[in-house]
């Protein structure tokens, strides 16, 4: 805490010196770190002195009524220092973004499309408990069933610290429901996650090095966004990199989308290009080819979801499946919080 109100005070000084809203953009992140920093503060100070007031109520009253309610009251402060406490471990710069996650469906035909589906409602649902808002920006379906991959925008508060942490190979087993025989399957599905970046200034693209496509969007039920060439296919000439998107009503829409796609994929690269230099090592990012399990989904011959990371395991597959997966997503966290205290990562 000594460390925050230390950093609070340099943001003030920072902020009080004269020229500082010369730089736009420098200015708003510094604002938004000062407001963000100053909101934890009192948060935490609000919380210790509430716990405070109970412990010493508690000590003043043998009244076994009265004991009992300020119990409950002390759990409800427990309840709310856990979730300031997982909220500690988004240090990342751009954690609190929203999210731009893609699924792949890897080789296996219909039953690696299905649980590339299964994979996509897995994480609207999350989203959906934790309020946030989602947008399908590209999907390409299954010839029979199933989705061969898909591009969702998921907005909402630390989207991207969260699912950051869903970034890599995920496997399932399962008797297959495409085979007459009920085999035993095994499916792989790739979840790729990156920040989505609004300004231009977080990620240089020069205008020539940029190609933009357009082309029919094939989406659903005869909608308007079928009949006009909307759906924008950019790429990226010195890296080769290729995004697009189609699901937006107006070519506008869909070429603002795919640009903040390559955005986040351009820093991606960066930044995994620089921990690379600096560290020796492969990062998360890099992690998360198919050569590496990061989850096991695993429905027969017996119940059990695993990370392979953390080791935090469930046998409550059908709720992790319904979008449960936040134990998950903090174990990782803390783990990554770990490492980087402990010089490991």
């Amino acid at each position: 805490m000594a460390g925050k109100k230390t950093r609070l005070v340099t943001l003030e000084q920072q902020m009080a010196t004269e020229g500082f809203w010369g730089d736009q953009a420098m200015a708003e992140r510094v604002s938004r770190e000062y407001g963000t920093l100053k909101q934890k503060i009192e948060t935490w100070t609000t919380l210790r002195d509430d716990v405070g007031v109970i412990e010493a109520m508690m000590q003043e009253t043998d009244d076994a009524s009265s004991l009992e309610e300020l119990g409950n009251q002390l759990k409800e402060l427990e309840a709310k220092y856990n979730v300031l406490e997982v909220n500690t471990l988004f240090t990342g710069a751009y954690d609190g973004l929203n999210a731009i996650v893609s699924i792949h469906a890897g080789a296996g035909g219909d039953d690696a499309q299905d649980w590339a589906e299964m994979l996509l409602r897995m994480y609207l649902r999350f989203a959906e408990n934790q309020h946030w808002k989602t947008s399908v920006l590209m999907e390409s379906r299954g010839t029979e069933a199933g989705i061969k991959s898909v591009t969702v925008q998921i907005s909402g508060e630390r989207a991207f610290g969260h699912l950051k942490t869903e970034a890599g190979v995920h496997r399932l087993v399962r008797l297959s429901p495409f085979n007459a025989d009920a085999l035993r399957q095994t499916s792989f599905a790739l979840v790729d996650v990156i920040p989505e970046i609004e300004r231009d200034e977080d990620v240089d693209i020069k205008p020539g090095d940029v190609r933009i496509d357009t082309f029919m969007a094939g989406g659903h039920g005869g909608q308007s966004v079928n009949t006009t060439y909307s759906a924008v296919r950019i790429v990226h000439i010195p890296t080769g990199m290729t995004v697009q998107c189609q699901n937006e009503r107006s070519q506008a829409q869909n070429k603002e989308s795919a640009m903040k796609v390559l955005r986040g994929k351009l820093l991606q690269r960066t930044i995994e290009q620089q921990r690379q230099e600096i560290a020796g090592i492969r990062g998360e990012v890099v992690s998360a080819e198919w050569g590496s399990q990061i989850r096991s989904y695993v429905l027969h011959p017996y119940q059990l979801v695993k990370d392979h990371r953390t080791n935090y395991e469930t046998s409550d597959t059908a709720k992790v499946l319904d979008g449960q997966v936040m134990p998950f997503i903090e174990e990782r966290l803390r783990q990554v919080a770990s490492e980087k205290s402990s010089g490991t990562a």
